[in-house]
């Protein structure tokens, strides 16, 4: 696995995504988020559920069907079709002969890593606590992290986002989690911690589109934000990544960017159903 980690550049890995207040990474031998002052950060989805949560609806909040459609841009034509791989993706994701499993899931993990705070960096400075005082993924659905005292809180997307991308950097640094060395096994609770990193960039992904689609829009990024996040749910499917729940909104009827684009995605064929 070393060569394969070796030329995705681990060891150095692109910080133009990293905001000037993201904390140190941790150190190699935890697999904790940083700290930040007093907050001390427990390890997302051991044990404890980050699930959304509903925000103060209030009657007709959502809009009509008309106004969903045109706020949310990344399912209107000729947007959600834009992209930069035709095709089926399963050819892509699928377990080459002779691969282990847990190897193949490691280097695709670092490379969707890689990729997504690559997509990211060009949104971080309107990715602001002012512009994003939640990590919002629509009407609804604000993601909350665990604190010291395991209570659920809302954090600015940014902070959220840092946390979660400084914590997969030291789970992709450890030794113990991602082995690169010769002789070195997969722990035997691997899938496990790779389920848990899937749905933190799950759910970056799922902000990105909620809230900066339009920037991707006016860079013509579309087609290659759409190819990635495409690449990433097929992946997640293939591999029993892809939690359920997370591709619900809370309440039936609401919008939601991840289970509303994986339908249009299924109905176009660049997914499968």
């Amino acid at each position: 696995m070393s060569s394969f980690l070796s030329s995705m550049g681990i060891g150095s890995r692109v910080n133009a995504g990293r905001s000037p207040s993201r904390p140190a990474a941790p150190p190699s031998n935890t697999q904790h988020p940083p700290q930040q002052q007093q907050m001390s950060q427990p390890t997302p989805g051991s044990g404890y559920s980050n699930a959304p949560l509903p925000r103060g609806s209030s009657n007709g909040a959502q809009g009509t069907k008309g106004q969903q459609q045109t706020e949310r841009l990344y399912l209107c034509l000729p947007f959600v079709k834009a992209a930069l791989v035709k095709g089926n993706f399963k050819t892509i994701v699928a377990l080459p002969k002779y691969v282990d499993v847990n190897e193949w899931v490691a280097v695709n993990l670092v490379d969707l890593f890689n990729n997504l705070n690559l997509f990211y960096s060009v949104v971080t400075e309107f990715c602001t606590v002012e512009n994003n005082p939640t990590m919002s993924a629509g009407p609804g659905m604000d993601y909350t992290w665990i604190d010291a005292s395991r209570k659920r809180v809302k954090l600015p997307a940014p902070q959220y986002i840092d946390y979660v991308l400084t914590w997969v950097e030291g789970l992709i640094k450890d030794e113990a989690v991602f082995p690169t060395k010769a002789g070195r096994e997969f722990s035997p609770n691997f899938p496990s911690v790779a389920r848990h990193i899937y749905t933190q960039l799950l759910r970056i992904f799922a902000h990105l589109y909620h809230a900066h689609y339009d920037v991707y829009l006016h860079l013509s990024m579309e087609g290659h934000l759409n190819s990635l996040f495409a690449h990433f749910l097929t992946f997640g499917r293939e591999f029993d990544l892809l939690e359920p729940k997370e591709c619900r909104a809370p309440k039936e009827g609401w919008p939601f960017v991840i289970g509303d684009l994986m339908d249009a995605w299924r109905g176009l064929g660049i997914l499968e159903a």
